[in-house]
């Protein structure tokens, strides 16, 4: 599919097609339509770019137990006081002392939650659905880190997103390396940014017995291609220059996952 026609395909917008727009990681960007994003930091590292750019296009930021910690520690004194979340939440098990001194003296809320049957990210969602009901409004999902550090974790994110699906329309994870997200099953329209994604992407059946792929827009496309941890999965593909959309045709929910340009 050439770029011309990749824009007519988008701009027919059709209802059965779901639309994917990550535009927000591109600082450079003034043109994309005000959305509603709530950013959820977790407590993993991240550099000083990437939480700019995320903090600076999303109405509300939370930080999960020890993502406050990360925060404290990468902007410096002078600069603190212009990134204070709005909540900082969970077991509080990772939260030191001075961090969270410092930021109750912001007028910050710390809400220590024990329940041992949810994860800190799960309380910090929670807070996100509490927040939306007087407002009106559905928030889109940042979680800044998830995909990287301890193996646990990392299949906890790939959970929890693969049934949080049932109830978000949009939900991201971001990290340094990569951008992700859940695919529910359906026809499903990106439109890739080449100034910030690729070159490298995957289509990963994490959830699902198998499920049945056809795509346009990658270097490697599938047709009809059952997918599976126990048979092909793809992953390594490539966007191609000059393509402006991918679109992806799935039988079954999968994870799309996408890798950030490093400049």
């Amino acid at each position: 599919m050439g770029a011309g026609l990749s824009t007519l395909f988008y701009a027919r917008n059709d209802p059965g097609i779901t639309d994917w727009d990550v535009s927000f990681l591109n600082p450079s960007n003034l043109d994309a339509p005000p959305v509603a994003r709530g950013l959820i930091i977790l407590n993993q590292p991240f550099s000083r770019d990437l939480l700019d750019t995320l903090w600076n296009v999303c109405s509300w930021h939370c930080c999960a137990d020890g993502g406050a910690n990360r925060v404290f520690d990468l902007i410096p004194d002078d600069l603190r006081c212009s990134y204070v979340p709005d909540l900082i939440k969970g077991d509080l098990d990772s939260l030191r002392t001075d961090v969270r001194d410092y930021y109750i003296s912001k007028g910050v809320p710390v809400i220590q939650d024990q329940d041992q049957n949810s994860t800190d990210l799960m309380k910090c969602v929670q807070s996100i659905r509490e927040l939306e009901k007087p407002e009106n409004l559905v928030y889109e999902i940042i979680i800044l880190g998830g995909l990287g550090g301890r193996l646990d974790q990392t299949v906890h994110t790939l959970s929890y997103l693969h049934k949080l699906r049932r109830t978000r329309k949009k939900v991201f994870v971001v990290t340094d390396d990569n951008i992700a997200w859940v695919l529910d099953e359906g026809q499903h329209r990106i439109r890739i940014d080449h100034d910030i994604l690729g070159p490298t992407c995957g289509l990963l059946p994490v959830g699902v017995e198998s499920t049945i792929l056809t795509t346009t827009g990658l270097r490697w496309n599938l047709t009809e291609a059952e997918s599976s941890l126990d048979g092909l999965v793809s992953t390594s593909n490539h966007l191609v220059p000059g393509e402006f959309f991918v679109t992806i045709n799935t039988s079954r929910p999968i994870w799309w996952c996408v890798e950030l340009q490093k400049d």
